[in-house]
C-alpha cells in the first residue's frame, strides 16, 4: 500500500517584524489621508482662446514636487513584498527631487537613507535632502548612479528602491487616487473634460505609463505626449534608433531625461515624443512666471513649450480642447542654476531666440520655432 507523502513544515527565514511593518505602512498611509490633493490651475493663454490649457501643480505636495506621489508608492512597494525592515539602510539613485521626497519618508519611517547622484546636481535640491536627515553619495557620471547605488546597498545589507526599475509597476495606473485619475476628476465639470492632449516629461517613465495605461482602461479619447530635452535616450529608442539607447551624458534638465531607456518607460502607451532644447525649458520656466506667476523648475518649462506647440497645432487646424500638462516642482530648488543668469551665460545658452517662440504663440497662437 503506497503511503501518503509526508506534510513538511519549513519556517519562514524571513524576519519577524510584522508589527514595525504595519506600522510603518499606517505611517505611510495616514501621510496620505492628511495630504490635500494638489490643485488643477486653469491657465488662460490669450492668442488660444479656444484651447483650454491646465497644470497640475505637484510643488504643493509636503516634499514640494511631482516625486512625492512616486516615493510614497516605492516604499509601500518594498514594505508590502517584505523588502523593508526594522533598521534597513534604503538607498536610491536619483537626480534630486525623488531623493528629497524619498528622504522625507526614510525618515517617518526612523531607517537611513543615502542618495546617489550625479555632482551636477543642484546645491538646492541636496540641502533638502540633508534637511530631511538623508545623506548624498555624489558621483560625476550620470550614468553611474545604478551600479554605485546597487554595491553601497550590498555593502550595508540595506535595500536599493530602483525608482527606475519600479516606478511603472508600484503605481496602480487603474486608479487608487493615482495621479491620472485625479487629473480626470479634477477635470470633469470643464468646458472640455476630456483633454486632447495630456504632456509630461520622463525621468523614469513612470508617469506617463500611468497616464497612458489608465486612458485605455477607462477608454479616453485623450492622447499622451511625452517631452524629452537634449541628451536624452528616450526619444531616439522611441524612434527606433537603436544608437540613442545609450545617450552620451544624459540630460542637462535635471528630473527628465535619462542615458539609458529606463526600464519604467513604456513606449507603446505613449503616442507622441517631442524633442525640446535645453534652452528652451530654461526660457519655458521663465516665461510662465513672467506670465502667470507660477514659479516651477525647468522640466516644467519642457511642459509648457510641448503644450504650446500642440495648442497651435490644434488653433491652426480650427479644433477647440483642452490641455492638461504638470507643474512638477518650484524654482526655488534651481535659484543657483536655472534662475542664475550668470549660470547660463558660462554655459552658452541662450533663451532668446525660444522666448520669441513662446511669445508668438502666447499672444497670437503662432506656433514659429
Amino acid at each position: 500500500m503506497e503511503r501518503a507523502p509526508a506534510l513538511i513544515d519549513v519556517p519562514t527565514s524571513a524576519p519577524t517584524d510584522r508589527p514595525w511593518l504595519d506600522e510603518a505602512v499606517r505611517r505611510i498611509q495616514a501621510d496620505a489621508n492628511r495630504s490635500a490633493d494638489t490643485h488643477l490651475v486653469h491657465v488662460p493663454i490669450p492668442g488660444l482662446p479656444d484651447v483650454d490649457l491646465y497644470l497640475k501643480d505637484e510643488s504643493t505636495h509636503p516634499t514640494g514636487s511631482l516625486k512625492h506621489r512616486l516615493a510614497r508608492s516605492l516604499f509601500l512597494y518594498a514594505l508590502c513584498n517584505g523588502e523593508l525592515h526594522e533598521g534597513t539602510t534604503v538607498i536610491e539613485a536619483s537626480s534630486g527631487s525623488t531623493a528629497v521626497s524619498e528622504a522625507y519618508f526614510a525618515r517617518m519611517l526612523g531607517l537611513p537613507f543615502i542618495a546617489v547622484m550625479v555632482s551636477t546636481t543642484s546645491p538646492e535640491k541636496i540641502a533638502l535632502i540633508e534637511r530631511e536627515g538623508g545623506r548624498c553619495h555624489l558621483v560625476d557620471d550620470a550614468g553611474e548612479v545604478y551600479d554605485v547605488a546597487r554595491r553601497l546597498a550590498d555593502e550595508r545589507g540595506g535595500h536599493y528602491l530602483d525608482q527606475f526599475t519600479y516606478a511603472e509597476r508600484a503605481t496602480d495606473w487603474r486608479g487608487n487616487n493615482n495621479i491620472a485619475e485625479s487629473i480626470f476628476e479634477q477635470m470633469a465639470r470643464e468646458r472640455h473634460p476630456v483633454p486632447d492632449w495630456v504632456v509630461v516629461g520622463a525621468g523614469t517613465g513612470g508617469t506617463s505609463a500611468t497616464i497612458g495605461r489608465f486612458v485605455r482602461y477607462r477608454g479616453l479619447a485623450s492622447r499622451v505626449c511625452v517631452v524629452d530635452p537634449q541628451n536624452s535616450a528616450f526619444l531616439p529608442a522611441f524612434c527606433g534608433d537603436d544608437d540613442g539607447v545609450t545617450a552620451a551624458c544624459g540630460s542637462r534638465i535635471e528630473g527628465i531625461g535619462r542615458p539609458r531607456v529606463e526600464p519604467s518607460f513604456v513606449p507603446s502607451v505613449v503616442d507622441r515624443m517631442m524633442l525640446v532644447p535645453d534652452a528652451a525649458s530654461v526660457a519655458g520656466m521663465r516665461f510662465l512666471a513672467e506670465r502667470t506667476g507660477l514659479r516651477a523648475g525647468a522640466s516644467t518649462g519642457t511642459n509648457l513649450f510641448g503644450v504650446l506647440r500642440l495648442a497651435c497645432e490644434m488653433a491652426e487646424r480650427g479644433q477647440a480642447g483642452s490641455i492638461v500638462s504638470l507643474l512638477c516642482d518650484g524654482s526655488e530648488r534651481y535659484a543657483g542654476t536655472y534662475r542664475d543668469d550668470a549660470w547660463l551665460t558660462a554655459r552658452g545658452w541662450d533663451l532668446a531666440p525660444h522666448t520669441a517662440v513662446l511669445t508668438r504663440a502666447w499672444d497670437d497662437g503662432v506656433w514659429t520655432a
